[in-house]
């Protein structure tokens, strides 16, 4: 299950609901993860574009594990200091949350169709030293 929001995640609201689904689930395990906005290159805060077709394309492959998996993001503005980024594993045992925890967070920083920008006196400005290219995209060229 993915949830988009705009601007600042509402951290608290998520993890209550995400550990009452736990408890559902019986889950030995719920490991959530939060991804924090800094502060650093005088940044004010970041900001934050999706394509939803491709990210819930690029999240089917996180389905039908033994474990169980949600993720939240934002979109638009996200001022330093909020959340812009949450997922959260769900599994029978700990071994198996740490590993899943990880392999998502690692494969949505380098796949997921989402694009940044830093927030500069007012004005958002990409992000590209920090960007990678997503696979299968690119320009078609005719033969």
């Amino acid at each position: 299950m993915i949830e988009i929001f705009e601007g600042g995640l509402p951290v608290e609201d998520i993890l209550n609901r995400w550990y009452e689904y736990a408890k559902e689930l019986n889950s030995g395990a719920f490991l959530p993860f939060i991804g924090v906005v800094r502060e650093e290159n005088d940044i004010e805060g970041l900001s934050f574009d999706i394509y939803l077709p491709l990210l819930y394309n690029w999240f089917k492959k996180w389905q039908n594990l033994d474990v169980k998996i949600k993720m939240a993001h934002s979109v638009g503005d996200v001022k330093v200091k909020e959340s812009s980024f949450m997922c959260g594993v769900f599994a029978k045992h700990r071994k198996e949350a740490f590993y899943y925890i990880e392999e998502f967070v690692e494969d949505f920083k380098a796949n997921a169709p989402i694009w940044k920008y830093d927030i500069k006196d007012g004005k958002r400005v990409f992000a590209s030293d920090r960007a990678k290219p997503i696979k299968g995209a690119g320009i078609l060229l005719k033969d």
